[in-house]
Formats: structure tokens, C-alpha cells, sequence
């Protein structure tokens, strides 16, 4: 493994600063032994932002699952599994839930197959044109504020969609595993696709570190990491995560070979272009796979899962576009997409 490979794989976050009384809350929580006697919190932490946007919320939701995929410096290990903290996730859970569903909308029962609801859904899917602005407009600066974004999930790329793995069986089952192999490189560690956003975070002269630049990330970019972790780590969601994995596989494609494309208008070879490429290439042949192999056939199997299927598609579109309009409307303004602090790199 090279040294680029093993910072990669050294897990460890830095715990950012307190965002407001959802974060505070927590750290009170993560400091205490895990053998201390109950705490009570308040539950009205989001005050009146959406909790899909709550900066506050988002990060201690983010956290709590955190403890599932690294080491928070300075927190016992075991925590993971404290009572304490499950208990406040799940007060965190139930506002980042009833925020999503308001979101999304009324779930309707497929009307067909679940295949074709979900290309129906991608089709009309009319979110804001981000990968058309950073192909033939951004800035340089406002590619590498993409790719920071990006970072919270590139960097664990495919572990949230992992957890659904042991939750289903038969050929749902090895639609996914075949599409997650490719995810994590076919057995090539340098083939990781979390390896790969590494080096093109290094190409950027950004740190490629796991976790850091958290500080800098707002609300509404953590909630579309937290939204595959909820999905993953809930059994009863496993048709969700099967949801928006194979609407994430669907709408990758394209988007992928315009961002590389404005990596590449700015003199930038395959060395830092690399995992956008591998995406387009991949990305196609997982859409079928993830559309009809995996959801379609785990609707089939298991009818009652079709609704949550959708919701889990419905669910990752929303999303990305509340979180596109965030990065355009920044932008258009000549603002930052990130949070103050100090330059990149």
C-alpha cells in the first residue's frame, strides 16, 4: 500500500466546532463515560430551518454515524454502541425524517414495474444543471469547492450502500455485491474508487485527508451523506438504500464525464481526471444492474419494499437538487458554496 493509499484508509476525525445546541448536546454525550446516568436534551435543536439545511443538525447527525465508519479523536470507541447516544440519534433521526418526507412528498404506489418508475423518475427529474456549469463556466476555485463537497462521501465511497449487503438475499443480493466490487476496485486497492477522488483531491492541491475539511461543509451537503448512512444502518430502510443506490448508479453517468470535462479545460490530465472517468465508464454498466437486477428484483421478491424503493429515489433527486441550488446560488452571487475558514489546500 503507498502512503497515499494508507492515508486513505487511516479514519480518524477531527471533532469540528459546536455549529449550535444539536452539536453541543452531543459532545456532552461523546465526554462522559459510557456508564453515566441518563441525560435528557431538548429536541427542538433545529429552531425554524429546515432540518435537510439545519448546519447544526446535520453535523451531530453526521457524527453519531460517523462513530459507525471512523475514530473521532478523542472519543472512547465503545461510545458507538452507547444507549445515550443511539437514543439522541434517533431524536436526530425523526427531525431529519419528517423534513425529508415533507421534502419529498406523498409516496405513491408504483404503478408498474419498479424499473421503469425509476427511469420515469430520473427522466423527469429537472434539478438544477450543476455538472453543465462546472463542464463550460466554473472557475477553477468553484471545481475545487465541488470536489470538497464531494469529499464527505467520496472518500467512504460505496461503505454506506454496504450495510444493505447482509439485508437482502438471492439475486438482489448479488446484483449488489457486483456492483459494490467494482466500487471498491475489484480487489485493487489503487482501483478504489475512494483511492481515485483521493488522487484527484491531491491533483487539486487539496487535502485528501478523510474528514478534512468537515468544518467547512454546510448542512444540506452532510444531509446527502446522512440520508445513505440513515438508510443504511435501519433494516426496515433496506429498500430505500436500494432506492437511491440505483438512482445514484442512473444519474452518474453523465454528470461524471462533464465534470471531468472541466477538470480537463483547464489543462488537467487523466491522472487527476481519472475518477470521473472511471465513472463514466463503470456508472453505465451499473444503471442497469442497480435499476432493474437489484431494485426491480428486490420488488419482485418483496412487493411490500416497492413504496420504499421509491422514497429512496425520490429522496436522493431531492437532495441533490436542494444541494445544486445551494452550490449555483452561491456562486451566481460570486459567494463561497462552503463555510468561512481558511483557503483550500
Amino acid at each position: 500500500m503507498t502512503v497515499q493509499e494508507a492515508r486513505v484508509a487511516d479514519r480518524e476525525v477531527v471533532l469540528p466546532a459546536v455549529r449550535g445546541p444539536w452539536t453541543a448536546q452531543l459532545y456532552e454525550l461523546l465526554m462522559v463515560p459510557s456508564s453515566s446516568d441518563a441525560m435528557t436534551w431538548s429536541r427542538d435543536g433545529s429552531g425554524e430551518k429546515s432540518a435537510v439545511d439545519c448546519d447544526d443538525l446535520q453535523m451531530a447527525l453526521y457524527l453519531c454515524y460517523e462513530l459507525h465508519y471512523a475514530a473521532l479523536q478523542g472519543v472512547e470507541p465503545r461510545l458507538e454502541w452507547s444507549p445515550l447516544v443511539l437514543m439522541f440519534r434517533a431524536a436526530l433521526e425523526e427531525e431529519f425524517e419528517r423534513s425529508l418526507r415533507h421534502l419529498v412528498g406523498p409516496a405513491e404506489p408504483a404503478g408498474g414495474a419498479v424499473g421503469d418508475e425509476l427511469q420515469r423518475l430520473v427522466a423527469e427529474d429537472d434539478g438544477p444543471p450543476l455538472s453543465r456549469y462546472v463542464q463550460t463556466q466554473a472557475t477553477l476555485e468553484q471545481i475545487r469547492e465541488h470536489v470538497v463537497h464531494r469529499s464527505a462521501y467520496q472518500l467512504k465511497e460505496a461503505d454506506p450502500h454496504s450495510w444493505a449487503i447482509p439485508r437482502l438475499s438471492g439475486a438482489a443480493k448479488a446484483a449488489l455485491v457486483e456492483v459494490q466490487a467494482d466500487e471498491y476496485g475489484s480487489g485493487r486497492v489503487e482501483r478504489m474508487h475512494a483511492v481515485l477522488f483521493a488522487n484527484t483531491m491531491r491533483g487539486l492541491g487539496l487535502d485528501d485527508r478523510y474528514g478534512a475539511y468537515l468544518d467547512r461543509l454546510p448542512g444540506i451537503t452532510l444531509a446527502t451523506v446522512n440520508l445513505m448512512s440513515w438508510c443504511g444502518l435501519h433494516r426496515h430502510l433496506r429498500g430505500s438504500l436500494v432506492g437511491h443506490l440505483a438512482a445514484f448508479e442512473m444519474t452518474s453517468s453523465g454528470p461524471n464525464r462533464r465534470y471531468g470535462d472541466g477538470l480537463r479545460r483547464f489543462g488537467y490530465g487523466r491522472d487527476v481526471t481519472l475518477f470521473y472517468d472511471e465513472h463514466v465508464e463503470a456508472d453505465a454498466v451499473h444503471e442497469n444492474i442497480a435499476a432493474w437486477d437489484l431494485a426491480d428484483g428486490l420488488a419482485r421478491d418483496q412487493p411490500q419494499l416497492a413504496e420504499d424503493i421509491l422514497f429512496g429515489a425520490q429522496a436522493l433527486l431531492a437532495l441533490e437538487a436542494r444541494w445544486g441550488e445551494h452550490l449555483m446560488g452561491c456562486w451566481e452571487r460570486q459567494e463561497s458554496s462552503l463555510l468561512p475558514g481558511p483557503p483550500l489546500g
